[in-house]
């Protein structure tokens, strides 16, 4: 009888440790939905409900308070004008890199308007990118598939983003065009389908390069292989943009009406005569508020040419950063900028301001991350490229707002411009690239430090498109 007393007391036992675990294993239970219920009908949220699932939300959380109190003006502005529509495609650190150098041919040429082919370097750019994955690929034909760094090479064999190496690097080895001697085509301003076959061509062809390593051929003929790889992205990008001039001629009309003489160019020797500004003389600036300021880092894969470096940046807080911005515009320099742009921003206003939407006041619910935090958690990062050609700066030194010159068309925004709020600057500026005759010796110096490589997962690796 005993032990017929003391099985029962195990089984009631373990009947409630059973119901216990059930109800603290992490799962949601029927008494927790019953709670959800329960304080959702407290909170009585139907006509919220009706609104906001019938409605855009960014209409329903706009803050009408903070309506108009950004304007468009500005105390120093580079000189420059028209704007310049990337369309469907993600080549906006290419317009933003020539938008930088566009008010120089300019005002050197006294003329009211000018474009380079961004079809030309967009060429060579998907050439590139396609031979420094091919020769990742070999250089990391050793490792499983499920490696970490082949994995993501698989995943990512060629896109249409960059930054601010990816321009400068390309330019250097192939100079520059105008729009004329390489116009745009369908394919360059819709980008998708072009590098959907392109990507396409090149697992593929990673698959073979692997194998041929598995199968120990030599290097020679697996360079021999890689060249007729690449013969066959260059026929698939000439269909696509064209093929790039090798020389060109060109001639102007400028403000005056004064037509110029007709001269032939190589792309370099246009970039000499026409820009014939030293890229070395610039350098790149991050804030990354997960990592030590004052120190100089290295994006491992991060680069578009073979033979070119991975991009070095130092990380700087925002603050110090401005100044340099500031000295720059001031001297009619505009900078390659790139952000998170689809935070808080009002297209129609053409404003780019922490407060243009209040979405806590919306849903209730206070979405309280700071910029540490939305780097760590991959909630921010940078994503659009842009050219800073403006401050505003009042009678006491104090900064209100900057000017940036997009690459979406005069239509978006304010008649193709954006205008970026000081404290928007700070929490979702990601880079900054300043010529270093605005850069004070101390953070100069910073260059001369040993580079912190970051691996190419990493946050911070963001393309800008």
């Amino acid at each position: 009888m005993k032990k017929i007393s003391q099985l029962f007391v195990l089984v009631i036992l373990s009947s409630f440790f059973i119901q216990g675990y059930a109800q603290n294993n992490g799962s949601i239970s029927d008494k927790m939905l019953d709670e959800f219920r329960k304080t959702l009908e407290k909170e009585n949220i139907t006509a919220l409900q009706n609104a906001i699932s019938n409605n855009s939300i960014n209409k329903l959380a706009k803050n009408q308070k903070n309506a108009g109190k950004v304007d468009h003006y500005f105390s120093h502005k580079v000189k420059t004008s028209g704007i310049t529509n990337q369309k469907s495609s993600g080549r906006c650190w290419l317009f933003t890199g020539l938008n930088v150098f566009r008010p120089v041919v300019m005002n050197k040429y006294n003329l009211s308007k000018f474009e380079f082919s961004e079809a030309y370097s967009f060429f060579y750019d998907q050439l590139e990118k396609s031979n420094l994955f091919l020769e990742a690929i070999i250089a990391t034909a050793d490792k499983n598939l499920d490696d970490k760094k082949v994995e993501w090479l698989i995943k990512h064999p060629i896109n249409d983003g960059g930054q601010w190496t990816t321009f400068s690097d390309n330019i250097a080895k192939y100079g520059l065009v105008p729009m004329s001697a390489m116009p745009e085509t369908h394919s360059s301003e819709n980008t998708r389908y072009m590098s959907k076959f392109i990507s396409k061509k090149l697992k593929e062809d990673a698959l073979k390069l692997r194998e041929m390593h598995k199968n120990s051929k030599s290097a020679e003929s697996i360079q021999t292989a890689k060249k007729e790889m690449l013969t066959e992205i260059y026929k698939l990008l000439a269909i696509n943009l064209g093929e790039p001039p090798q020389e060109f001629t060109w001639r102007y009309k400028d403000k005056n009406g004064k037509l110029s003489i007709a001269k032939k160019y190589t792309p370099k020797e246009f970039y000499k005569e026409a820009v014939g500004v030293e890229l070395s003389q610039y350098v790149m600036f991050m804030n990354d508020p997960t990592r030590k300021y004052h120190k100089l880092y290295n994006v491992e894969l991060d680069r578009s040419i073979q033979e070119g470096t991975n991009w070095n940046y130092i990380n700087l807080p925002t603050n110090e950063i401005k100044e340099f911005a500031k000295q720059s515009i001031i001297n009619d320099n505009a900078m390659y900028f790139s952000c998170d742009v689809g935070k808080f921003l009002d297209r129609n206003a053409g404003t780019l301001d922490i407060n243009n939407y209040d979405y806590n006041s919306l849903f209730g619910v206070n979405f309280g991350m700071n910029k540490k935090q939305r780097i760590q958690t991959f909630e921010s990062g940078s994503s659009h490229g842009m050219a800073l050609i403006g401050v505003d700066i009042d009678e006491k030194g104090n900064t209100s707002k900057w000017l940036l010159e997009n690459s979406w068309g005069a239509s978006a925004g304010h008649n193709g411009y954006l205008a970026m709020t000081d404290e928007w600057f700070d929490e979702y500026m990601f880079r900054v690239v300043i010529k270093k005759e605005f850069v004070s010796k101390k953070i100069l110096k910073i260059l001369e430090q040993k580079a912190i490589m970051l691996p190419p997962w990493d946050p911070m690796y963001n393309y800008d498109k």
